[in-house]
C-alpha cells in the first residue's frame, strides 16, 4: 500500500479547521440519541412516537443534502460551511421557544432545522477532506478526519448524562424502584414537565451559541480555494454519470443500511440496558464505552488501511459486527449489553470507508455524489422507527412479549444484523472487483 503523505503543509490549516467540524456535528448526533428515551418519559410517549426524534433528526439530512450540494456547486466550500453553521445554530436556538410552548412537534421541528445545517456541513466537509491530497490516500485521510467525530460525540454523551438525564425529575424512582412520574397528579406532572423540558433545551441553546462562535471564526479566517475541485459541474450529466456507476450506487445503498444500523445500536442501547434493570443515567456509561471503543476502532482501522484494502477491511469488520450483534440478541443480560457495546468497534470504519470507496475516481462529480451519500443517512431516520415499532409489540415496555425465545428488545436487533450483512456484501464486492 502507498506511503504517500496524507496532508500537505499547504492545506494543513483548512484540514484542521474542517476536521474540527466533524467533532461539532458528532456532538449534536450523540447528545440527541438519549433524547429518544428522555422525551418518551417527559411527554409520556410510546416507543414509536419517541423514535420520531430520529426521524426528524436524520430526515433533515435527506431533505437538505442535495440542495447543499447545489449551493456548494454554485458558490464554494467555505460558503457551504458557513450556511451549515448558520442553520445548525438556528435549529439549536429554537429549542428555547420549543420548551416554552411544550409541544413535541416544535422540538422535532428544531431538530429538523438543526440537521439542515449538519447536512450542509457533511456534504461540504467530506468531499473537501477527500480533495486535500492524492486520491490514493483519500480514504485514509477521511478516516483520520472522521476519527474526531466520536470525540465530539463523547462530549455530547457526557453532557446528556450529567446535564440532562441526570437532572430529569420524570426519571425518578420510588423506594421500590418504580417510576414516580406516571402516578402523579396532572398539576404535579405539569410542574415537572416545565422543569424537565427546560433541562433538555438549555444544552442545545448553549450549543447554538458555540456554533455561532465557530461561524465567526470560519468567516474571518481566509480559507484557500481549490479552483480545480471547486469548478462548477453540470448537475444532470453528473448525476447520470454517478448512477451509471455500480460502485457508487452500491455505496449509497450500503451507506443507508450502515447508518441505520449505527443509529439503532446507539439509540436502543438505552432501552436494552433498561430492560435488564439499568437506569438511563447509568446506561450513558455504556454509551460512552461504545464511543470510546468506536474511537479506538477508527484509529486502528485507519492504520490497517495502510496494509489491507478498503473492501477487504470493510468485509471483515462487517463480519465482526454481525457476530457481536447476534450475541447481543441471544445472550440477554450483561453479556448481551457488552456485546452491543462491542459492535461499535466494528462499525468504526464503515461510514468513511464506504464514503471513500463510493467517491473514489468520481472527480468533480464527487460534489453531488457526496450529497447522495449524505442523503443515505435517512437510513438513520427509518430503521430506528421500524425498531421502535417492534418494541411496541405487546405494549410500551421492552419485555412485553417473547419472539424466538428472547424479549422483543433483543429480537429488534435483527434489524442491525440485516444491515451488517448488506455492508459485508458490498465490502466483498469491492474486494473481488479490485482483485479481479
Amino acid at each position: 500500500m502507498s506511503q504517500e503523505s496524507l496532508v500537505s503543509k499547504k492545506v494543513l490549516l483548512p484540514f484542521i479547521l474542517i476536521t474540527a467540524l466533524f467533532a461539532l456535528w458528532g456532538f449534536a448526533n450523540d447528545i440527541t440519541n438519549p433524547m429518544v428515551s428522555a422525551f418518551k418519559k417527559v411527554l409520556e410517549l410510546n416507543n414509536f412516537q419517541a423514535s420520531l426524534v430520529q426521524l426528524a433528526f436524520y430526515g433533515g439530512y435527506f431533505t437538505m443534502a442535495l440542495p447543499a450540494a447545489l449551493f456548494v456547486n454554485r458558490f464554494s466550500y467555505k460558503k457551504g460551511v458557513l450556511m451549515g453553521l448558520a442553520l445548525y445554530a438556528l435549529g439549536a436556538l429554537l429549542f428555547y421557544p420549543a420548551a416554552i410552548f411544550q409541544e413535541y412537534i416544535f422540538f422535532l421541528l428544531a431538530l429538523y432545522i438543526l440537521t439542515f445545517g449538519l447536512a450542509f456541513l457533511e456534504t461540504t466537509a467530506n468531499p473537501y477532506i477527500l480533495a486535500m491530497g492524492s486520491e490514493v490516500t483519500a480514504t485514509r485521510r477521511l478516516n483520520l478526519a472522521q476519527a474526531f467525530n466520536p470525540m465530539g460525540a463523547l462530549g455530547g454523551l457526557i453532557v446528556a448524562q450529567h446535564f440532562i438525564l441526570g437532572a430529569l425529575e420524570s426519571d425518578d424512582l420510588d423506594s421500590n424502584g418504580n417510576p414516580i412520574y406516571g402516578s402523579l397528579s396532572e398539576s404535579a406532572k405539569a410542574t415537572i414537565r416545565d422543569s424537565d423540558l427546560e433541562v433538555i433545551s438549555t444544552p442545545y441553546v448553549l450549543l447554538g451559541l458555540v456554533v455561532i462562535l465557530f461561524f465567526l471564526v470560519i468567516f474571518l479566517i481566509k480559507m484557500p480555494e481549490n479552483r480545480k475541485k471547486e469548478t462548477r459541474v453540470d448537475v444532470l450529466p453528473a448525476i447520470k454519470r454517478l448512477f451509471g456507476n455500480r460502485k457508487f450506487v452500491g455505496g449509497v445503498v450500503t451507506q443507508a443500511f450502515y447508518v441505520g444500523a449505527q443509529i439503532m445500536c446507539w439509540t436502543y442501547l438505552y432501552q436494552y440496558a433498561e430492560s435488564i434493570g439499568i437506569d438511563n443515567k447509568s446506561a450513558v456509561n455504556y454509551g460512552i464505552a461504545a464511543l470510546l471503543i468506536f474511537l479506538i476502532g477508527r484509529w486502528i482501522g485507519t492504520f490497517l488501511l495502510r496494509y489491507i484494502t478498503s473492501g477487504k477491511l470493510l468485509m471483515l469488520f462487517a463480519l465482526g459486527a454481525l457476530i457481536t450483534c447476534l450475541i447481543c440478541i441471544f445472550s440477554p443480560g450483561l453479556i448481551g449489553l457488552y456485546s452491543l457495546v462491542a459492535v461499535s468497534f466494528f462499525m468504526s470504519i464503515m461510514f468513511p470507508t464506504i464514503y471513500g470507496i463510493a467517491l473514489e475516481g468520481q472527480g468533480n462529480d464527487a460534489k453531488f455524489g457526496a450529497a447522495f451519500l449524505v442523503m443515505a443517512i435517512v437510513g438513520g431516520a427509518l430503521m430506528p422507527t421500524f425498531q421502535g415499532m417492534i418494541l411496541d409489540i405487546g405494549g410500551a415496555g421492552y419485555k412485553d412479549t417473547s419472539i424466538l425465545g428472547v424479549p422483543e428488545v433483543n429480537f429488534s436487533f435483527f434489524l442491525p444484523v440485516l444491515c451488517f450483512i448488506i455492508v459485508g456484501i458490498y465490502g466483498y464486492y469491492i474486494y473481488k472487483r479490485n482483485n479481479a
